[in-house]
């Protein structure tokens, strides 16, 4: 079976043909609370609201629903080292959904400076639902927030506070979210857009991650430069040449399924028909292929980590001092 069909049946899984997915005893765990606020008037969301996203309510609340389960079951699959050709390999991530918090009315806003529409206020969302207790006392290490963007406010696909700082894909304002004693990272998802938009501001929070761990071996090494046959990234696969270049038909000489950092694995004569030119799926590919559990690679004599425990454990490893090689 190809990968992509594999991919297939995970998204849309066949019943008593797929196995589920398991998971190992090292696992890291991943509480999520999620968020939504859907602008109500007369059990319709309002498109004077959200610039761009209309329907009934109970159709847009489905929606969010399903795209949440599919966006779990991509990022769990996505951390599953060599999935697509080990079947034995087991994810390294696992979401655990705590609770579902919903508002019927529009996100709250602020004008901050340098922004040509309001910005989302994150601080009021937080301090409203008591982020504090949630994160500190629940162990909640995620949020997922369900909004809207349309043109008419300037929301933060990722966004991180913590005792570590913000490592996110955001401008890093360490005041737009609580600070607290416990590390916990906000993505702002558009119930406009589908799993594969919620799943990419995950993979841009990922490169920003390890891009801060060790911007050599990950950027330089892992991602590389375009058409340079390495890994790429969320915007640019391995024969990329611009961005959101997941339907590139050029065929180029990659690494990326038996990576090294010096380069020494065996290339592949591949195009976007490998990840069927569809960008979630190229996104659980691009996943898949980071150094995960088992790995059994080295770098400069030093053998590489799982790199999934900078996502699922965030501050345990920063206050190891672990780095992307032991």
């Amino acid at each position: 079976m190809s990968f992509f069909r594999n991919l297939k049946n995970l998204f849309n899984p066949p019943p008593k043909s797929t196995r589920p997915l398991t998971y190992p005893d090292n696992v890291w765990t991943i509480p999520t609370l999620v968020i939504s606020y859907f602008p109500v008037k007369n059990n319709q969301i309002d498109r004077a609201v959200t610039g761009d996203v209309g329907g009934s309510l109970e159709k847009i609340r489905r929606h969010t629903v399903a795209t949440t389960e599919q966006v779990v079951r991509a990022l769990e699959s996505g951390s599953i080292y060599h999935g697509y050709k080990d079947p034995a390999a087991q994810p390294s991530l696992r979401y655990q959904i705590v609770d579902t918090i919903e508002y019927l009315e529009p996100l709250p806003t602020w004008p901050k400076p340098g922004h040509q529409v309001p910005m989302t206020d994150y601080n009021a969302i937080m301090n409203r639902v008591d982020i504090r207790r949630w994160v500190e006392e629940r162990g909640i290490k995620e949020v997922w927030l369900w909004g809207y963007h349309g043109g008419v406010i300037d929301l933060w696909e990722s966004n991180m506070a913590g005792p570590y700082g913000d490592i996110s894909n955001s401008d890093r304002d360490p005041h737009d979210l609580p600070v607290l004693s416990k590390t916990y990272t906000v993505y702002h998802y558009n119930y406009g857009r589908g799993p594969s938009e919620a799943v990419e501001d995950h993979i841009h929070q990922i490169e920003a991650t390890l891009r801060h761990i060790d911007p050599h071996l990950f950027w330089d090494k892992f991602v590389g430069k375009p058409g340079e046959g390495r890994c790429g990234w969320a915007h640019y696969p391995p024969n990329g040449v611009r961005d959101y270049d997941w339907a590139n038909p050029n065929f180029i000489q990659t690494d990326i399924e038996d990576w090294t950092p010096e380069g020494t694995g065996q290339k592949k004569h591949i195009n976007c028909d490998r990840w069927n030119r569809d960008s979630l799926t190229w996104f659980v590919y691009w996943m898949q292929n980071l150094p995960g559990a088992n790995n059994g690679l080295s770098y400069r004599g030093r053998p590489l980590t799982n790199w999934w425990m900078f996502i699922g454990d965030f501050d345990g490893a920063m206050s190891r001092k672990m780095d992307l090689s032991k």
